[in-house]
């Protein structure tokens, strides 16, 4: 049987681990990231902004649950703001506080969703862009090539795995047990080859990217990517990657 490495959180890893299992491929979780809220910043004043990005469902969870506790009142004027989301999870789980987000890309990653806004609802404009710390920064980046004014706000940092994890993970790697390492932002990529000490990988192993900013973070550390789904989800990953290792 195939085995895959998954580098997604262990609370997130679950039910990617069971699509896996459907195809039937083993899997070895390793979370590359441990997400931790930071405390040091507070909710700023929303009506400063003229739209909201939140490019994550830990964004989301993160920023809501201050606001909700520190500024409740802001809740209603979130909901009146144009916000963007990546991918239909991110929106879903805004949805759940009553906010309505902007047509989300078909691609989801940051890219895509820049690339279809226009470029008038950007310039001379403010947004409020959530992030990790982490974050590769390509919205703030846009915004302002296009004119527009964003503030960033980290609010939730990105901790490399445990010395123990990686140690069973290397003997893994480096034994011929993994048949893919399947990477599902550019923080599980990085984090993984920091931990590794090493882009060089054993002959054979498929390395997978659920979506195109992954892939370009991968080859940005001279990492060869072969596998990008054609619908950047869980769904969709799980189903690309079965059709190319098999099982």
């Amino acid at each position: 049987m195939k085995t895959v490495l998954v580098t997604r959180p262990k609370d997130q890893a679950a039910s990617f681990v069971s699509m896996l299992e459907g195809y039937g491929l083993d899997s070895v979780v390793f979370p590359t990231i441990e997400i931790r809220p930071l405390l040091d910043w507070s909710v700023p004043d929303l009506r400063q902004f003229d739209g909201i990005f939140f490019t994550s469902t830990n964004s989301v969870h993160f920023f809501l649950e201050k606001l909700l506790l520190e500024a409740p009142d802001q809740l209603n004027i979130l909901q009146q703001l144009k916000v963007w989301a990546v991918g239909k999870t991110t929106g879903n789980d805004l949805a759940k506080h009553g906010i309505e987000t902007r047509p989300i890309a078909k691609v989801s990653d940051a890219v895509t969703m820049m690339e279809e806004i226009e470029s008038k609802t950007i310039a001379g404009h403010t947004f409020l862009f959530l992030r990790g710390s982490l974050s590769l920064g390509t919205i703030p980046e846009v915004i302002k090539k296009r004119g527009g004014n964003c503030i960033e706000l980290t609010v939730y940092e990105n901790l490399p795995p445990s010395l123990e994890e990686t140690a069973r993970v290397k003997t893994l790697l480096e034994s011929g047990s993994l048949s893919c390492l399947s990477f599902t932002s550019p923080s599980t990529a990085i984090n993984f080859f920091e931990a590794m000490g090493t882009t060089a990988l054993p002959d054979g192993i498929k390395v997978a990217a659920i979506g195109t900013t992954t892939a370009k973070a991968l080859e940005k550390l001279g990492v060869q990517v072969d596998i990008i789904p054609e619908s950047f989800d869980a769904t969709g990953f799980a189903k690309a990657i079965a059709k190319e290792i098999g099982s």
